[in-house]
């Protein structure tokens, strides 16, 4: 750790306890992790088909079921996510935070069947969807509720003459991702989104002939503060945070997502949760 890092966490940590012991506890734990915000992106690329203008994606990542967020709060998602009429639903990984631990009760499995798109419903593995060997059981109520797993793997979206790619890795961190093997045999002249939870993976999708990368894990740092910004962020979660990030050399583009719920600690202090709503337009 560098000084400047050790300065900054150093007064975070200061300004945070000061914090803790008034109001801001209260906002920061019961308020804020409450407050959804709904990102609205444009995806403007040559390759897309006039088929493809207007069609709306919703990612939602990082839901962290059974702490601190319940399947009552994440019902409440699910009629938000359908409210806003996908044609297409992505989730870039950790739905509980102990999977194997959780009661894998049929509510759950119940709303994400719920989930309504009509060019389907897909979902890429996250670092605590694999952590205590929660991963098959995870697949299996998955894929009993109607998405589809990327795992190193890729799917064609539309007919074959007028059609998108969406890609997906495995986990970089407790997982096995191979890049290579989910693009292969994409037509590179496709329009091709890749799900990775990790967004530091960018620096090696920008390498690919893939477009887009949506991914999460970062929680955008849960706790920022002014003029500080966010205190920590897990690994392979350190140098993109939050928000787009352009890479124009590479024609390759980021999107973070901040996530839904909380880990670790049950708080959210200026790092709102949200979910992303991406539209296609044909350049």
């Amino acid at each position: 750790m560098n000084r400047r890092t050790f300065i900054k966490r150093l007064m975070g940590s200061a300004l945070a306890v000061l914090g803790i012991g008034g109001g801001t506890y209260y906002y920061a734990r019961e308020i804020e992790p409450a407050m959804l915000h709904i990102q609205e992106e444009i995806i403007l690329s040559g390759k897309l088909s006039p088929d493809f203008d207007g069609f709306k994606i919703i990612q939602f990542s990082d839901t962290h079921i059974g702490f601190h967020y319940n399947l009552g709060a994440f019902k409440k998602l699910v009629k938000t996510i359908n409210d806003l009429s996908p044609d297409l639903i992505v989730f870039t990984g950790d739905l509980v935070d102990d999977p194997d631990t959780y009661n894998w009760r049929e509510p759950l499995a119940d709303a994400l069947q719920s989930l309504q798109a009509p060019y389907g419903k897909f979902w890429v593995y996250g670092n605590h969807d694999h952590g205590g060997y929660g991963t098959e059981i995870l697949n299996e109520v998955m894929t009993d509720s109607g998405f589809e797993l990327l795992k190193n793997a890729h799917a064609k979206i539309g007919s074959n003459d007028e059609s998108i790619v969406l890609a997906g890795i495995d986990d970089t961190i407790l997982g096995r991702p191979d890049l290579e093997q989910a693009l292969s045999s994409v037509n590179p002249e496709l329009f091709t989104i890749l799900l990775a939870h990790e967004p530091d993976f960018a620096d090696t999708g920008k390498r690919s002939h893939a477009d887009v990368q949506l991914s999460g894990h970062s929680h955008g740092g849960q706790v920022r503060l002014p003029f500080i910004g966010h205190l920590y962020t897990p690994a392979d979660a350190k140098k993109y945070i939050q928000g787009k990030y352009e890479f124009p050399e590479q024609s390759y583009t980021l999107y973070v997502s901040k996530g839904i719920g909380t880990t670790r600690m049950p708080y959210r202090f200026l790092c709102r949760p949200e979910i992303h709503v991406y539209t296609l337009k044909a350049e």
